[in-house]
């Protein structure tokens, strides 16, 4: 089940606001680009923003996500006509064969139980072709980033149009094991509305990412570091083949 900030059609409508450095996305777009990729399964596409993107660049795009409200907001944007959007998740997929499957914005870590995970990690792989890529980031667990997500740290104010502004910030609420749990506030200035959004988030460790990896059929080509976030971050690259 998403949480609020992705299934609450108030707080998507605001989402491409309140987090507007996607910034991120150009590093993705690049392997697109250099693995000549022309048709992507983007897993977790939210409210659409690299869908569109790729789609205005001529490659073909399926974007999936469990969150209707996301999907309402990616589907009014332009280049959103030419995206195939799917609501649910990777483990029910229409048979596909594309070139190469993304999982941005640290998507893989919302997935918190072993059984969630390989089952998303078998979806991916049938629906890549057999030379295709699975490319996708995870926070380094190491580098304790939830240490950062407190009202002193995360506190914004944006003016959204049409909305006014809202006021955000972001407080961990627990951390057990590899679990994090974080809370979002957002409080809209022209009613006083203040919603909140729940979400736990897995931090596994490059070894065990490794391992799950090939457990669910893929071999790691490379385990990069993200260039915009360099130290925090690993990016996988896998293709279908080991054991399955």
């Amino acid at each position: 089940m998403p949480d609020a900030l992705f299934a609450d059609s108030r707080l998507a409508e605001i989402y491409d606001w309140v987090d507007a450095d996607r910034s991120d996305l150009d590093v993705y777009a690049a392997m697109v680009a250099e693995f000549g990729a022309r048709s992507v399964l983007d897993v977790g596409c939210g409210t659409g923003t690299f869908a569109c993107l790729l789609a205005e660049r001529g490659v073909e795009v399926v974007g999936v996500d469990p969150a209707a409200a996301s999907l309402d907001v990616a589907r009014r944007k332009p280049g959103a006509d030419r995206v195939r959007w799917l609501h649910g998740d990777a483990t029910a997929l229409p048979p596909l064969r594309v070139d190469l499957a993304t999982m941005t914005g640290n998507v893989a870590q919302v997935f918190v139980t072993d059984d969630e995970w390989a089952a998303t990690l078998r979806g991916v792989r049938a629906a890549l072709r057999p030379d295709g890529r699975l490319v996708f980031e995870t926070r380094i667990p190491e580098r304790e980033a939830w240490r950062e997500w407190n009202p002193e740290q995360t506190r914004t104010r944006t003016h959204v149009p049409g909305i006014g502004y809202v006021e955000t910030w972001t407080d961990t609420a627990e951390v057990d094991g590899q679990l994090v749990s974080f809370r979002g506030t957002y409080v809209f200035e022209s009613d006083g509305a203040v919603l909140t959004s729940h979400s736990t988030l897995r931090f596994r460790g490059r070894e065990e990412v490794e391992d799950s990896l090939t457990a669910a059929g893929f071999t790691v080509d490379e385990i990069r570091d993200a260039p915009d976030r360099p130290g925090r971050e690993y990016v996988f690259v896998a293709r279908p083949g080991g054991q399955g």
